[in-house]
């Protein structure tokens, strides 16, 4: 299979299963609570991620280097954890459409921004024309999505 197929791939398929998630958080947070639902879902996932590390033994990292990973890399968690309520929060009370297109606006200018910047490590790069129109089409394109 062509990498970047696969590259491009597999973001689409998480940027389709965050849609997903989101709605099925949504209503599991309307069930149990919008903390209590983020609770869970981190529970699970760290079953899962725990069985894949030290049951299947499908890592490939070393956690002896965990002193080399730099300061902001530990404000991750957190990050997961706002992302997650938000995420649930919006969709439970916006819907899945209007949620995600604004979550995907946010995502592509916060990103433009890293990389004309070169924060956490990236290499930086060129913010050409182009891409701020780009920007300015996704919003005005997420604006005419979500019009009632």
């Amino acid at each position: 299979m062509n990498t970047n197929w696969l590259l491009l791939g597999l973001p689409c398929l998480a940027g389709l299963l965050m849609a997903v998630q989101g709605s099925i958080n949504g209503q599991v947070s309307k069930s149990i609570g919008t903390l209590e639902s983020n609770f869970l879902m981190h529970l699970i996932g760290l079953a899962i991620i725990m069985l894949l590390l030290f049951v299947v033994r499908i890592g490939d990292g070393d956690f002896s280097k965990l002193s080399e990973v730099p300061w902001y890399g530990y404000s991750s968690g957190l990050i997961n954890v706002v992302i997650i309520y938000g995420v649930m929060v919006s969709i439970a009370r916006l819907g899945a459409a209007p949620a995600t297109t604004a979550i995907i606006v946010g995502q592509v200018t916060t990103a433009a921004l890293i990389d004309w910047l070169g924060l956490f490590g990236l290499e930086k790069t060129a913010f050409s024309l182009w891409q701020a129109a780009g920007i300015v089409l996704l919003a005005t394109g997420a604006r005419l999505l979500l019009a009632k």
